[in-house]
């Protein structure tokens, strides 16, 4: 199979975790406390993703520097971009005091959440290194609960079946299309571009596991909220031994 169809399904596998979960949360109640519970075990998934498989990445082919200025700059750009979501109220935090956001917001939400995640399992395809399974798998688990959570306010507010599975389905097509973005950016990039993009993207999922992953799950789990972020932590690890 030709790297730029892997590339590109292995970002439609990630977003489509989140049509998954908007299937499931469509036809079946889930606790708000197991969706949480997911959401900080992803949350652990993640980190432990990003400190094994990415950061040490971009640091061995570019270079220190560049790795530091990619991952500022993502951290700062999603940082900026959830803001201006916060500000108009598009946000849709769970576990937060506002009720359910419009169909709008919740899908450019998860649009930032999910391009930067996508986009660098395409950026790390370069090289005929293949999709990083750790990686691949911390998204999917991250990504199920966020398409339950959501899909459940959506039901909430109206919503029919039809319009929330297109706006889904729309979004894992989004992510496809960056994790193949992500491939071809760097097909013919050095190792100083391939550090920044790497770093970018991982820079903008730290900041959305800090900023929204962590405070929902800890919201509604609290006391476990820890403990499971730390399990999740320890199976990313072993998939990254094991790989």
């Amino acid at each position: 199979m030709p790297e730029w169809m892997l590339a590109a399904l292995a970002g439609l596998a990630a977003g489509g975790a989140l049509l998954a979960g908007a299937i499931i949360a469509w036809f079946v109640r889930i606790p708000r406390k197991a969706v949480a519970a997911t959401m900080a075990f992803g949350a652990g998934v993640l980190v432990s993703a990003l400190a094994f498989d990415l950061v040490l990445e971009a640091e061995e082919v570019g270079g220190f520097w560049p790795t530091v200025v990619g991952f500022a700059v993502g951290a700062v750009v999603y940082v900026v971009a959830d803001g201006l979501l916060d500000r108009t109220g598009h946000r849709n935090r769970r576990g937060s005091d506002a009720g359910p956001g419009s169909g709008t917001g919740i899908a450019v939400g998860a649009l930032i959440d999910g391009i930067p995640e996508s986009a660098v399992l395409g950026v790390g395809m370069h090289g005929g290194a293949g999709v990083s399974v750790p990686v691949l798998v911390a998204i999917i688990i991250s990504n199920v609960p966020e398409g339950l959570s959501s899909t459940a306010d959506l039901k909430a507010s109206g919503r029919s079946a039809l319009q929330v599975m297109l706006l889904w389905g729309g979004i894992a097509l989004a992510c496809a299309l960056a994790a193949l973005g992500g491939y071809a950016l760097l097909a013919d990039a050095g190792g100083q571009v391939a550090a920044v993009v790497t770093a970018l993207a991982a820079g903008a999922i730290l900041a959305m596991i800090c900023d929204t992953m962590i405070p929902e799950a800890f919201a509604t789990e609290r006391r476990l909220t820890g403990l499971l972020a730390t399990f999740g932590f320890l199976l990313s690890f072993a998939l990254h031994r094991a790989a």
